[in-house]
């Protein structure tokens, strides 16, 4: 089978170690690997922030990129991308009034699968150790991404594909599917609340006391990574205080004419009690605590690499003298 590699922007910019190990599993398997000259972002960025206009430039040169060369079916190491192809390249397209351009990203977006899609749907692959060769000897937990889950409905695709690989330890992740935090663009908007996000996170994946957390998304393991990077150097998530809640609360005032207005407040590192009012305990983020006997030296991977490592070529961890680079191995 011929396959295009869509490798998504933010693995070509900072992972780019992923592709390689999607293009060395799908040779495995005897497939012929492309890569559309051209590609670049798919637009998903611009669409979340609402920005149509802008997204529509973008999605017409993804469906340029992979019109102009034959291939089969496509692959992208990223459920988060691979969703937006479907999800919202053909309704943006439409409702920029450019309904060619619509009919051609459904097209581009129907053939083409996440990895771990393609490998048990599509190529039968059932057991990684016996079909693809992967060994990894190391305790691993494992992130679902929310568009995994929600948008694409991976089920355990990803988890079952991981837990078959020769000589792994899987451990379940508590709380496994509450978001990271990242959502793209909303942790650049909202800092605190992704942050408060990504904590409990990180507190769930160093309670495993796993070497590595996998997962299918390069940009959700990239803000995992980062904070338990940061987590290990400071006891805080990049100046922000380590807190676990995050309250929304409505509140009422009313002004010298007697008007009442209603309005919703956001209180970080506040308790259950609701009824406190700003400036009195709860209010304020807690100082950061420190997690008692976490490993020091987890680090975030993508499943793709997990997946490509082999005992003749394996992947190692940190206690092996890999290096944790942006919280992922080097």
């Amino acid at each position: 089978m011929r396959i295009a590699l869509f490798a998504t922007c933010i693995v070509d910019a900072m992972y780019p170690e992923v592709a390689q190990a999607t293009v060395s599993i799908l040779r495995r398997l005897g497939h012929e690997v492309v890569f559309p000259e051209g590609q670049s972002c798919c637009g998903q960025m611009h669409i979340n922030s609402g920005k149509f206009a802008q997204a529509e430039p973008v999605i017409a040169n993804h469906v340029r990129a992979f019109t102009s060369t034959e291939w089969d079916v496509a692959v992208a190491p990223s459920a988060s991308c691979v969703a937006s192809l479907g999800h919202q390249q053909p309704m943006v397209a439409r409702r920029q009034g450019n309904e060619a351009l619509a009919s051609e990203a459904a097209e581009v977006a129907d053939r083409t699968y996440e990895l771990t899609q393609f490998l048990t749907d599509v190529a039968g692959v059932t057991d990684a150790a016996a079909d693809l060769g992967s060994y990894f000897p190391h305790r691993v937990t494992y992130h679902p991404s929310c568009h995994g889950m929600r948008l694409l409905r991976l089920g355990d695709r990803q988890s079952s594909l991981v837990r078959s690989v020769e000589g792994i330890d899987f451990v379940e992740l508590p709380l496994a599917d509450s978001c990271c935090g990242f959502g793209g663009t909303f942790s650049v908007k909202n800092p605190e609340v992704s942050s408060a996000m990504l904590a409990d996170k990180v507190r769930t994946v160093q309670a495993t006391h796993a070497d590595v957390c996998t997962g299918g998304d390069a940009s959700c393991l990239l803000h995992i990574g980062g904070g338990i990077s940061r987590f290990e150097r400071t006891g805080s998530f990049g100046g922000t205080p380590d807190v676990t809640a995050v309250h929304v609360k409505e509140t009422s005032s009313t002004d010298a004419q007697g008007h009442t207005a209603e309005k919703l407040t956001t209180v970080v590192g506040a308790d259950d009690d609701d009824h406190l009012t700003p400036g009195e305990r709860g209010t304020a983020p807690a100082e950061p605590s420190r997690v008692q006997g976490f490993r020091v030296g987890q680090a975030a991977v993508h499943l793709a690499r997990i997946l490509a490592s082999t005992k003749e070529d394996p992947l190692r961890v940190p206690g092996e003298g890999a290096e944790v680079s942006g919280g992922s191995l080097r």
